[in-house]
């Protein structure tokens, strides 16, 4: 029978750059389901149910001023501790949950890749997706401490119309998080040690990301000649976080559109080295997961 007389032909994606966006469109009602079932089973059987969403960064923040605060004596640019961290917080648990989820996707779903068809990047969306649900809530958190330090007149934060470009900032974490889960996704099909090697990473990441203490701690430090505040703005998360910061809180000093447009950049050219290295590991996972 030829093929146009079949209302759907499944073929392997054998182009690099093979990708369907009309597909991803036409499952857009499964996407939804797989959005659906993340929230509802993140927390099922719990206690506290979606109230972790709320408990989870007030503990991290809570130790961040015991440790950071208190012991280490980090300052934060002025800012009220629990704001300073609460911000940073809020926008790299995003994207932190979102790249861990991501890159488990294939090992993770290897049962249903193998029963029926669907576009398999369908499932890395919705994981970036249904965390914008927890990420809501955190920003929530995060404008109702923010209103209180207003309230009572001991906030030195204040908003600037840099504020207005949270949306955009957003996606970009969500790119970004996206671009690298796939990426490592694809790899770890194959060689399962990168799991636990990316677990550990992540957790080095953050620190090499001004979430705990503010950048421009770094303007004076030197590593082996190199300038610290230089090399740290390279990482493509940093600017994302630090505009988050500045046009929430006013805190230190806006580190330029060409560090903006860099992780931008940045973004673009990983999702599409992700999509590309996805759509190759794809046809042939099965063999080796």
């Amino acid at each position: 029978m030829s093929e146009d007389k079949w209302t759907t032909v499944i073929k392997p994606k054998d182009r690099l750059l093979d990708f369907n966006l009309k597909e991803l469109w036409r499952y857009k009602d499964l996407i939804s389901l797989f959005i659906k079932r993340n929230i509802i089973t993140q927390y099922k059987q719990t206690v506290l149910g979606p109230l972790w969403f709320v408990v989870q960064p007030a503990l991290s923040v809570v130790m961040y001023m015991i440790v950071f605060g208190g012991i280490a004596g980090i300052p934060t640019d002025g800012v009220p501790r629990p704001l300073f961290y609460l911000a940073g917080t809020c926008m790299w648990q995003y994207f932190a949950d979102c790249l861990t989820k991501t890159s488990n996707t294939f090992v993770d779903n290897a049962g249903i890749f193998g029963k029926v068809y669907f576009p398999r990047l369908a499932m890395p969306i919705a994981n970036v997706l249904s965390n914008l649900v927890r990420f809501g809530i955190q920003i929530g958190l995060f404008l109702v401490v923010y209103a209180i330090y207003a309230l009572v007149g001991e906030s030195a934060a204040h908003f600037n119309w840099y504020a207005l470009l949270f949306p955009v900032l957003v996606l970009m974490m969500a790119g970004l998080a996206l671009g690298f889960g796939i990426l490592f996704s694809s790899m770890t099909t194959k060689y399962r040690d990168l799991q636990v090697l990316f677990s550990f990473g992540v957790s080095l990441w953050m620190y090499a990301t001004p979430i705990v203490y503010p950048l421009s701690q770094t303007k004076s430090m030197y590593w082996n000649g190199i300038h610290v505040h230089k090399l740290m703005c390279f990482n493509p998360v940093t600017p994302i976080i630090e505009t988050f910061k500045y046009g929430f809180l006013g805190a230190g000093e806006f580190v330029g559109w060409r560090w903006l447009v860099y992780s931008f950049v940045f973004m673009t050219v990983l999702l599409a080295l992700g999509i590309v290295v996805f759509n190759k590991v794809q046809k042939s996972f099965m063999d080796t997961v």
